[in-house]
């Protein structure tokens, strides 16, 4: 499986020998595998279970867990499912620490935390998503190069006449350190190259962005498709292809992270069996896509630890 959040320069900062590709088993908390996962998700909402389940992290997928907790609780009553969305850092360190039991993170905890504290957690793949960069309503330009956006997001660049648009200072709206979107997007923009330049102003979360740039004039931040507004801001194309979910599924859109949720390998039942709705036809069938994201069976590339791309 493929990540441009299984992405550049974070995957390749993973321990060596972990692979990760589109199709093979993921291990659940409870011990099961993804074919048994998905199979059993559907039955796991039907029996009921209680307790509370909790969760922090990506902004990115907030939504969806949101919307899968609704379904998942409204077949069981007796769970209560409850969460923020501070980042995939937060998140991440959060479910290490025990203070929430799932963390949720565009990235793999691997880029984020120590060893002794990842063997501990499991991974759950649960959708793919497209991120790229948006402009404010009044720029001109719709077309950049990863040249010209890793111009802009160093500071090298900083008038919109230099790519093509009006004489006008660039505003830079970034994501805060520890963002998985950020690290997502600065991977696939800037590869193992180091980058501190913070931008005009750095958000927390995803709403955030989408707010700050529906009032922002000559702006340029980044977001996930989810969060893709045209009533406030443009999504523009990167090499002259489309932000759209069809090419980030041929890889033609080169800037996309995998969702994952994380949880401790000795998870509570509630905990469990929501993370087995998440796999669940129930959720990957429609709900994944009418929230804006990609069932990870359908990417058609994978990529390897080495952070090789092949064909699906």
């Amino acid at each position: 499986m493929l990540d441009q959040a299984y992405s550049r320069r974070q995957f390749l900062g993973l321990a060596g020998g972990l692979a990760s590709i589109v199709g093979l088993g993921l291990v659940g908390c409870g011990g099961s595998n993804a074919a048994d996962t998905a199979a059993e998700g559907s039955a796991a909402a039907a029996e009921s279970v209680s307790g509370e389940v909790t969760y922090d992290g990506a902004s990115s997928f907030q939504a969806l867990v949101e919307a899968a907790a609704e379904k998942f609780m409204d077949a069981n009553p007796d769970v209560s499912v409850s969460g923020s969305g501070n980042g995939s850092g937060k998140g991440l360190t959060a479910v290490a620490a025990g203070t929430v039991t799932i963390g949720n993170s565009d990235v793999f905890a691997e880029t984020k935390l120590e060893a002794d504290q990842v063997k501990n957690l499991v991974d759950h793949e649960v959708a793919v998503v497209g991120m790229g960069p948006v402009v404010s309503k009044n720029v001109k330009v719709d077309d950049l190069s990863l040249e010209q956006l890793k111009g802009i997001f160093s500071g090298q660049i900083t008038n919109w006449k230099e790519v093509g648009g009006d004489d006008a200072k660039i505003v830079v709206l970034n994501r805060k350190a520890g963002s998985g979107t950020r690290a997502t997007f600065e991977a696939a923009v800037f590869g193992d190259e180091a980058v501190d330049f913070k931008g005009d102003a750095e958000l927390d979360k995803s709403g955030d962005v989408q707010t700050q740039m529906g009032s922002t004039d000559n702006a340029i931040s980044y977001l996930d498709f989810s969060h893709f507004d045209d009533s406030k801001f443009n999504a523009i194309k990167v090499e002259g292809v489309e932000p759209k979910s069809a090419n980030v599924t041929d890889d033609s859109f080169k800037i996309w992270a995998t969702e994952h949720m994380y949880c401790s390998k000795d998870a509570d039942e509630a905990t469990t069996a929501f993370l087995e709705f998440m796999l669940s036809d129930d959720v990957q069938g429609k709900l994944v896509e009418e929230q804006g994201f990609i069932p990870v069976s359908a990417m058609k590339v994978v990529k390897d630890a080495s952070g090789k791309v092949s064909a699906k």
